[in-house]
């Protein structure tokens, strides 16, 4: 009998070591901690969740408790890595998180593109809008399309290779009505305009309108076959109804423009979903707006796209969206896209992201995605940040992409977490190699790739125009050296003693960090958007300050002699 107890003695012991060992085991730790993460985090675990039951997509409000600088070292090395692989494999369902590329302006060499396609998916993102524009290699008849940098043919493959290899869904975006000024610039095109003297808008019931809608998407669709979905624009199409088809057109139907419109992207859409089944088409929502439920569900539009709700502000009307979704929804559209904007909305010129701007867009947006359970009938499908390049063809650059960066890792944080909090700048810290200061507009201490752009941009922001504005007004300058007289060589040597080596040691230093910031843009940008970017914001400067230096350097030659005469010099 002793010994039989002594047996179970033996037995309870081994048993109460090997709980004791499992539960407080590190294996059995990070399980716990990974749980954690899927459950806080289920917008960005997607393949945990039923696609169409969006209630479940949102996020975990309680934030994690703050934890020092070594424990945040920690929590990193054993929770964030398996953040990103969890969010790559999450293209086929869900939610996305789609990064716009806009290439009407500065389109990024693919050697760029290869380094910030895995930064994208480490920052949240699950797909790239490619709007091709004239970055296409168009063939045959619309050959002319094609911008002289073009991506080749085997550039798109690699781009699609870059893509899959970093689980980012790749969607083309053509514009089919509106925003087709880089089709309708080329007087091959001009008898397809709405506005003759205009570029905007394609007259959709032109003969050939169609042909031509067709063999565009036709030729990028035979580049993606694999495409789930295809964005088809439709925004702003400016002018429509004022071409002499579109007027009797609408005297024989009532003055419908909004039919007008909804029979030309119902016809696109038909062709794509018959040369290419299964495929959804997504467009800009701003023509619907105006349109009531019952026209659009007339149209059939519902059963083959979705529309993208765009709204840019940092004080976007939260309402108001929730009205244009329950719209929507009564329109019997079965899904529904968002797009916010990480940069090139904030101005038509702008130099520097301001990311405080893009962060309360999308603060705003956050709520939205919150309010989706309200809406039963239709579902949220993602939300597409867009990076808007240029804001139609004709006008300039906005914010280079390497200068947004730090606006889009802000953004994608603040959709992850529901606001810009310690956890998302610790993140964003990690993954950029800077400190974010939202009130100051500054990503301090950047290494991602293009980061030297960054910081060079922000420089000749900052100082280049202001160092020339600081010596011009200096003593001697302003007394000795004025446009009159520059106009009539007329100076004391002496005086331009004072200021002229200033004056040329400041375009010694400022040709020398324009070299290298030239050799930094080469290696992201084609030619032709670096002369762009320094004719736009460089040169004005840079050839006053030349100017200066060779006019000082001929007066000093003079040795003070009379004034040039007026009277001779007319």
């Amino acid at each position: 009998m002793n010994n039989m107890k002594f047996m179970r003695l033996i037995v309870g012991c081994l048993v109460v070591v090997a709980m004791v060992k499992f539960f407080f085991s590190p294996s059995h730790e990070a399980h716990h901690k990974n749980h954690q993460v899927i459950q806080g985090e289920s917008f960005w675990a997607q393949h945990h969740v039923r696609q169409q039951n969006v209630a479940d997509h949102q996020e975990d409000p309680v934030n994690p408790e703050p934890q020092t600088d070594s424990q945040n070292v920690q929590k990193k090395e054993e929770v964030v890595a398996p953040e990103v692989i969890e969010a790559a494999d999450n293209t086929a369902t869900g939610p996305q998180r789609i990064v716009h590329l806009d290439l009407k302006g500065a389109p990024p060499k693919v050697k760029y593109l290869e380094q910030i396609f895995p930064l994208f998916s480490t920052l949240g993102a699950n797909g790239i809008l490619l709007e091709y524009e004239d970055m296409f290699p168009y063939e045959g008849d619309l050959q002319i399309l094609r911008s002289s940098n073009a991506y080749s043919p085997e550039e798109i493959e690699e781009i699609k290779s870059l893509a899959k290899r970093h689980h980012l869904e790749l969607i083309p975006l053509v514009q089919v009505f509106g925003h087709l000024e880089f089709v309708l610039k080329h007087e091959k095109f001009f008898h397809l305009r709405e506005v003759a003297s205009f570029p905007n808008s394609l007259n959709s019931l032109a003969p050939e309108s169609m042909d031509l809608v067709k063999d565009m998407l036709s030729q990028v669709m035979q580049k993606h076959p694999e495409s789930r979905w295809f964005h088809i624009g439709a925004d702003e199409v400016r002018g429509l109804g004022e071409s002499e088809d579109s007027k009797r057109w609408l005297e024989t139907h009532n003055g419908d423009m909004g039919k007008l419109f909804l029979n030309h992207v119902t016809a696109v859409g038909r062709f794509m979903t018959a040369q290419h089944p299964g495929i959804r088409l997504i467009l800009w929502d701003d023509m619907f707006r105006k349109l009531s439920p019952g026209s659009i569900k007339e149209s059939e539009l519902q059963s083959l796209a979705s529309p993208m709700i765009w709204d840019y502000h940092a004080k976007m009307d939260v309402h108001e969206i929730g009205n244009l979704i329950h719209k929507y929804e009564q329109a019997g559209f079965q899904t529904v896209w968002f797009a916010s904007a990480f940069k090139g909305a904030s101005g038509i010129d702008q130099i520097l992201t301001p990311i405080d701007h893009h962060f309360n867009n999308h603060l705003q947006w956050h709520k939205v995605i919150q309010s989706m359970p309200e809406h039963k009938s239709i579902s949220f499908q993602g939300i597409v940040l867009t990076g808007w390049q240029r804001y139609e063809h004709h006008t300039v650059l906005c914010e280079l992409l390497p200068v947004a960066i730090p606006s889009l890792a802000v953004c994608l944080q603040t959709l992850k977490y529901g606001d810009f909090n310690d956890a998302a700048q610790s993140d964003v810290q990690r993954m950029l190699g800077c400190e974010v200061q939202l009130k100051q507009n500054n990503c301090k201490g950047s290494t991602y790739p293009g980061a030297d752009i960054y910081e060079m941009v922000k420089k000749i922001n900052s100082s280049l125009g202001s160092s020339i504005q600081k010596i011009m007004k200096s003593y001697h300058i302003r007394g000795s050296f004025s446009p009159y007289h520059r106009k009539r060589n007329f100076a004391n040597p002496r005086n331009l003693g004072f200021f002229h080596n200033s004056l040329k040691l400041l375009l010694d230093e400022w040709d020398t960090f324009l070299l290298g910031f030239r050799r930094s843009m080469e290696e992201i940008y084609y030619s032709d958007t670096l002369e762009e970017w320094l004719e736009e914001n460089v040169n004005e400067h840079i050839e006053t300050l030349h100017e200066m230096v060779v006019d000082v350097e001929r007066i000093i030659k003079l040795n003070g002699q009379p004034k040039a005469d007026h009277a001779k010099m007319r």
